[in-house]
Formats: C-alpha cells, structure tokens, sequence
C-alpha cells in the first residue's frame, strides 16, 4: 500500500519446488496442495475484509492497521476476573450497607465455579452464554457451603446469579461484549414466609438456662432484637453516642440502618435497657468501645442454631427472626400501628414492613372479639 510492505508469517511451510512464485500458491492438484492454497484464499477474504471495514470505519488504513485488525491486535479481550475487579474498584463505594460483602461471597462462587467447570482460573467474557448461566446455577444448587447451611438455597441461588448479571450488564453497557447473555434467562424466586417466634417460644428463651456464656451472650443479643427490631449489623455498631434521654425523659437508641442510612429512633423497653446495662460493662464491650462483644453474623446464626435446640424450638433460628419477632409478637400484636412498626425499623416504605408484621390468628381473633362487642 503507497508502496509500504509488511509481512504476515502465516505458520505454513511447503517445498520450494512446490511454488509458484507468480501465483502465489502451491502448484499441482494434491491433496496437500489444495488445503494450503484453500487456506491462503481464506487468509486473502480475511484480509480483504479486514481492509474493508477499516475503509467503512473511515480509519486510516495502512498494511500496519490492516495487520493488527487481521491479528485482533487492536481488541481487548477482557475476562471475568477483569470485571470483578473493574467493579468492586468503581462500584463498591456505591453500595449500601453490607452489600459489598454479599458480592464477595458471589464473586468467590463465580470464579470458584470456573474453576472446577473449566479447569482455568478465568474465562473471557465473550464466551459467557445461556449455558453458561445454566451450568452456574446447577453448581449452585450442588455446592455445599463451608458453614450452618447443609445447601443453598433457591432464593440465594438467584441472588448470587443476579449479582453476575449486574456485573455482566456493566460490562456490556461499557462495550466489554457485544451481547447480553442474559437475554433468555428467567430468575425465578420462591416466596418465603418470614418466621417470628410466638409469645410462648420467646418468653420460653427468655427463662431457658444456657450452659455457656458464649450461648447466653448470643441469645440476650437475640432478645435485645426481638425488643428493639434491630438489625445485626446495627446492634454490632451500638456505641454509648447512641443512647439518649428522650423528650419523655426515657432512654431512646438513636442510630441510622446501615443498609439504607434510613434514621431509626427506638424508645427502650425494660428488658432490652437491663440488657445494655449488664453488657456494656463486659471486657469485650469495654475494648470495642460498644454496647455488646462483637460476633461475627456466621457465628451468630450458628450459636443460635445449638439455643435452639436446647430450648426445644424447632424453627431455623436465625438472628434476623427477631426482627420479625419484634414487628409481629412484640409490636402488631399489641396493638402497635403499622405506620409506627415501620418507623421503628427504619424502612423507607410501608410495603416493605407489612412483608415483616404479618397479622397472626391470635391477633385477628383479638380484633373480631372487639368488633363483636362494639356491635353487641
């Protein structure tokens, strides 16, 4: 081109007898002869092709541009473990509360996955397919995680696939791929019902004995919840700052949910204010400069695991239950307003704490007992 030459080695050798250095191709008609002069007719389209689009582009086209768009030199091929990185990098800062944490535990599924599905540490991005997602969530569903859980669950499943697809979705909005490879699949999510403990399971936990401070420590943290409606992550990021004198002249938790900054103001019962009072003097509490010793969420879930059993409580205890508690046994059932529940748990709509406060029989029986007294 404007009398510019530059070779292309094309990996191929053949006898220097078996050349016509005019036409440029292997002479006679064997077999041998005919694979390399069909693949050199193929690499001729190729290349011409290659100067075509650079024309289209309205590029400068010279034998170097034509070259690297022959070779792909001038793309970038970018991996799975590139948008993770690209993401937590950018993205984090972003999140609320403890999300970032839950992209982690999927991001060391994904690549896990890869792994043992692959045998490579990572995979470019445009071969992710249907497939691909398929064979994801099979291992998923599979996988037996290294904690309380004997699996994972469906629920789970589909959150640990939608945090891959938002990665993906990143990566094709910033042009990484030219598709979405998300385009056929349905999450399919199964309704849950929240668990609470009755009146009688928690006034049973509330007199139980345990064997252990470690047990006890993590079931008064557990009735602090039930009486307070706090999240774990919060209850953890209790300082003495947080506890006020109301306009009541009562103690008041004020803080904000570290999931969505939302302020939560809680006037103080008895029993979660004598619990303050006994922890907060602790070694632990002390050292940390908060209110309760600090337990990993895993460890908590696990210790109540073992409070369960020992109080002949056959629900899957878990520390967000008493959140539930609070919202049903403690809060709607005594007549509390919805309108006051959603205050006290810091949700920014009213839609979110009716999934919480759900109206139980005893309740329902409670109010159908006014309404006939009113109407004789």
């Amino acid at each position: 081109m404007d009398g510019k030459q530059l070779n292309i080695s094309l990996k191929r050798k053949i006898d220097v007898g078996l050349w016509n250095p005019i036409k440029q191709r292997a002479k006679g008609t064997t077999a041998s002869a005919k694979e390399i002069n069909q693949y050199l007719n193929r690499v001729y389209s190729e290349l011409f092709q290659c100067h075509q689009d650079l024309r289209l582009a309205n590029e400068r086209i010279t034998p170097q541009t034509v070259k690297s768009k022959y070779l792909a030199e001038d793309e970038t091929y970018y991996t799975v473990r590139d948008i993770i990185e690209y993401h937590n990098t950018q993205m984090f800062d972003k999140l609320r509360g403890n999300t970032s944490r839950l992209y982690l535990t999927s991001q060391k599924y994904i690549l896990l996955f890869i792994k043992k599905e692959y045998k490579q540490p990572d995979i470019e991005l445009s071969k992710l397919d249907y497939a691909f997602i398929l064979r994801f969530e099979s291992f998923l569903r599979k996988h037996k995680p290294n904690h309380y859980q004997p699996h994972i669950g469906n629920n789970a499943v589909m959150k640990h696939i939608q945090r891959l697809r938002r990665m993906v979705t990143l990566a094709y909005q910033m042009e990484w791929i030219d598709r979405d490879p998300f385009i056929r699949f349905k999450q399919r999510l199964t309704k849950t019902n929240r668990g609470y403990l009755t009146a009688e399971e928690l006034k049973r936990l509330e007199a139980a004995t345990m064997p252990s401070k470690r047990l006890r420590s993590v079931r008064d943290m557990f009735l602090f919840s039930c009486y307070t409606g706090l999240a774990y992550c919060d209850l953890m990021e209790l300082k003495d700052d947080h506890l006020i004198t109301g306009r009541d002249g009562q103690p008041w938790i004020v803080t904000k949910r570290k999931k969505n900054e939302n302020p939560v103001k809680i006037p103080l019962l008895p029993k979660p204010l004598a619990l303050i009072e006994m922890y907060r003097v602790t070694i632990e509490s002390v050292v940390n400069e908060t209110l309760f010793p600090s337990i990993s969420n895993q460890k908590m879930n696990s210790y109540l695991k073992e409070v369960a059993i020992l109080v002949e409580i056959s629900k899957n205890l878990t520390f967000h239950m008493a959140r539930h508690t609070f919202a049903t046994t403690i809060a709607l059932s005594n007549g509390m307003p919805i309108e006051t529940i959603s205050k006290l748990l810091g949700h920014s709509k009213l839609t979110t704490t009716q999934i919480y406060a759900k109206v139980i029989e005893e309740k329902v029986s409670q109010d159908m007992n006014m309404l006939r007294a009113k109407l004789g």
